[in-house]
């Protein structure tokens, strides 16, 4: 290696690294034409000289970030099997009292020149910077908030169902009982086979709130499960579901019909509804 060292060459290999200018072990040694191997085994017989504000180790972690940033070509990628060693400027001002050639002193200076140099530049453009990073700052909290308003419009209140869609009114309704932590209460004036089934899929306490109900069909379930309660109640007309006493949903079809015809499930968002229709059960 017989070409000049540009001070430009040097700057580039400078990373912020623990918020700290530093440059690694591997630069360092090419400028200083030795082999990385060679150029830390004489660091680390002067190690003493090398306290942890002149050199560190990066983590594991620090050493894959700064591979993802960094490192592009791929025999580059190759030749990195463990996190190299970061010199500050303090560290390569020590080096020259290492590595005592008449190219590692002049080496050390030009290096010494472009931390000058670099930190300088912060210093002139830090308002820049500082403006950047507000700038930035103001970008997340509008993407958060963006992310915010579009939840809420992905967070639908209801649902409509066509002819024949069996399966998705079916899953919503799965979906909607899976909601719950303590208590179901569904409100049907019919309750069948096709009710229970839907009720089998989930271990929560259901009550069941009807005037209606096949007897058979009702039998054979509390046999294997027990987690209903049948209430016998003449003073509904329309199909609800309340989750937990908190959320009520209004079903336009019998469970029994759920996908036969078109209707929709609705969520009602009214509190005062809700502990009306609770206090008439």
């Amino acid at each position: 290696m017989n070409e000049i060292i540009e001070k430009d060459d040097i700057e580039t290999m400078i990373y912020e690294i623990r918020e700290k200018q530093v440059m690694l072990d591997r630069d360092l040694a090419k400028l200083y034409r030795v082999e990385t191997k060679v150029f830390m085994q004489s660091v680390k017989r002067n190690i003493k000289r090398f306290p942890i504000e002149f050199m560190f180790q990066l983590t594991y972690e620090e050493f894959l970030d700064w591979r993802s940033q960094f490192v592009t070509s791929k025999n580059d990628a190759q030749g990195l099997r463990r996190p190299p060693y970061a010199f500050t400027e303090q560290g390569v001002a020590m080096l020259s009292s290492v590595l005592k050639s008449k190219i590692a002193i002049e080496t050390s200076i030009k290096i010494i020149d472009a931390f000058v140099s670099m930190r300088n530049y912060l210093n002139e453009n830090k308002d820049i910077y500082k403006s950047l990073n507000t700038i930035n700052n103001k970008l997340v909290d509008h993407d958060e908030k963006f992310d915010l308003i579009f939840s809420s419009f992905n967070d639908k209140s209801s649902y409509l169902f066509l002819n024949g869609e069996k399966y998705d009114s079916y899953s919503l309704m799965i979906d909607i009982f899976n909601r719950s932590k303590e208590e179901i209460i569904v409100i049907d004036n019919y309750v069948d086979k096709n009710l229970l089934d839907i009720l089998s899929k989930t271990n929560k306490n259901i009550k069941v709130v009807t005037n209606k109900y096949n007897r058979y069909d009702y039998s054979k379930y509390i046999e294997q499960y027990h987690n209903v309660e049948l209430i016998i109640n003449n003073n509904f007309h329309d199909r609800f579901i309340i989750i937990d006493k908190k959320e009520l949903y209004h079903c336009g079809a019998s469970f029994k019909d759920l996908g036969v015809k078109c209707f929709v499930i609705n969520r009602i968002d009214d509190e005062d509804c809700l502990n009306k229709l609770i206090n008439k059960i």
